[in-house]
């Protein structure tokens, strides 16, 4: 395909716009059992029959491990100046613990893995070579799997203090160079579809876990960006936030006042969940009135831990839906369960799509629009914070062919709709400031295994040769000067 002329969508955003790609250790690293990397809740996981798409595994992935130079190489080629990668826990420090929270048993020797530190300083060292400002993720869903088994993982009380422990080492050892820290990636997802649905690790199925975990990352949040304001942030320089994950809800009827109301209990339940207590000091009322003495109530202490505790404001953003209150729908309808996160109960919010959208290769509808409500919403609700789209890209089927990847048209029109949408938002006074395209190169899609690819570059898992696709040349394009 030729590839458009993109330069008038450039000139829509700031000169000192944030223009990037991300990944995730686990779903590009591979060398699971090498360099003194311990195990995470995702490997027991990914080893847990019936889990993963054809049982595949993240022993390999991407073997970025291995392919450091060669994958920085191709982030420099797109252009973009802003590379987001989180680290490994288990990789620096194998039994989750630290020296200062290790149980006494423990041989605190062997507690911090150097090999483990010394990947990530060269991988930090590597693109600041390419004028590449590293972003990095602390926490990208893959628990130290000691502190799953030995501590009941995100529902134990003192998980929050094994967090800070785990980010202080990583704010001592990088942050001279490490300038962008996100805390947490999505943890709605690690809450509800690791505790609440079973779709992701640990693999839980619950009404009430899902709550406690969201309120433990929480907590855990709060203790780091605490360490990094306290002892690390005046020498260092850099900033600390946070990036949760929200679709947009659209009234099913826009002119019915309680599809307006389940619209926006439904954006409170997703987002508002976790953001509200970061800006508004609490959780949202709709949540405290359904969901009672299931969700936790934050300690004084503990409020004011949490309050205004993000620098900047972290969003994936990949899908819209319709949202109905549930009073619409006839209950014996068996989709009449399908609500919003998963637990219609607490909610009363029926979802739907409208089928004239075109849909991912994930089902995702592609709806550029819902894109620029959300970034107006949440501009809105929390007093016009700096916004950055940490994560924001489509699957498209049948990729496995590298022909038929590399003319990746659909994401090509993907990428444009939703820049555009953007670039509205930032005309309509929404102070978005940067953008990261998921994902660098296909990878290990958590439970869909291999199966969905959403790179730029086209991975083949068998022998792990890398080639652009016209999306990233279509990058290329919109970044060259």
């Amino acid at each position: 395909m030729d590839i458009p002329n993109n330069k008038k969508l450039h000139q829509r955003f700031p000169d000192d716009f944030v223009w990037g790609v991300a990944s995730a250790a686990f779903q590009v690293e591979g060398a699971a059992r090498e360099g003194g990397r311990g195990p995470s809740i995702w490997d027991a996981f990914n080893y847990t029959p019936g889990k993963i798409h054809l049982n595949q595994t993240a022993d390999i992935a991407c073997d970025h491990y291995h392919r450091l130079e060669e994958d920085v190489a191709m982030i420099a080629a797109l252009g973009v100046k802003a590379y987001r990668f989180s680290i490994s826990w288990s990789r620096v420090l194998p039994q989750g613990y630290s020296p200062k929270n290790a149980p006494s048993r423990a041989d605190k020797s062997k507690l911090i893995n150097e090999e483990g530190l010394a990947f990530y300083d060269r991988l930090i060292n590597l693109l600041l070579e390419n004028n590449i400002q590293p972003w990095v993720t602390l926490f990208h869903w893959d628990l130290p799997l000691a502190l799953q088994m030995e501590q009941d993982g995100l529902l134990s009380s003192e998980v929050a203090d094994y967090f800070a422990d785990y980010a202080e080492l990583c704010f001592s050892r990088y942050g001279d160079r490490v300038k962008h820290w996100i805390t947490l990636n999505e943890p709605w997802c690690s809450a509800m579809l690791g505790h609440g649905m079973g779709l992701k690790a640990p693999g839980r199925i619950s009404t009430e876990e899902p709550y406690l975990a969201a309120h433990n990352l929480l907590l855990a949040h709060g203790k780091m960006v605490k360490n990094y304001r306290d002892n690390f942030q005046a020498q260092q320089g850099g900033q600390i936030g946070i990036t949760n994950n929200c679709d947009w809800r659209e009234p099913k009827n826009p002119n019915a006042k309680n599809d307006q109301a389940a619209a926006q209990r439904a954006l409170e339940f997703f987002l508002g969940w976790f953001a509200d207590p970061i800006y508004l000091g609490d959780y949202p009322q709709s949540m405290r009135e359904r969901v009672k003495e299931r969700l936790p109530k934050f300690t004084d202490e503990e409020r004011a831990l949490i309050f205004k505790s993000s620098d900047f404001f972290g969003l994936n953003h990949y899908t819209t839906r319709y949202a109905e209150d549930m009073a619409n729908i006839d209950k014996d309808d068996p989709q009449s369960s399908h609500g919003n996160g998963g637990i219609s109960s607490d909610q009363d919010v029926y979802l739907s799509q409208d089928d004239a959208w075109e849909e991912t290769d994930m089902g995702w509808a592609v709806v550029p629009w819902g894109c620029r409500k959300l970034l107006e919403w949440i501009d809105q609700r929390y007093d016009h914070p700096d916004i950055y789209i940490t994560e924001n890209g489509c699957a498209i089927p049948e990729e496995d062919d590298l022909a038929k990847a590399q003319n990746d048209s659909r994401r090509v029109e993907f990428y444009e709709t939703y820049l555009d949408q953007c670039a509205q938002a930032i005309e309509n006074g929404v102070k978005l400031k940067g953008y990261f395209a998921w994902t660098l190169m296909d990878n290990y899609e958590w439970e869909e295994g291999y199966s969905k690819r959403f790179g730029l570059y086209h991975v083949d898992f068998a022998t792990g040769e890398r080639n652009i696709k016209n999306s990233g040349r279509w990058f290329q394009a919109l970044l060259s000067k």
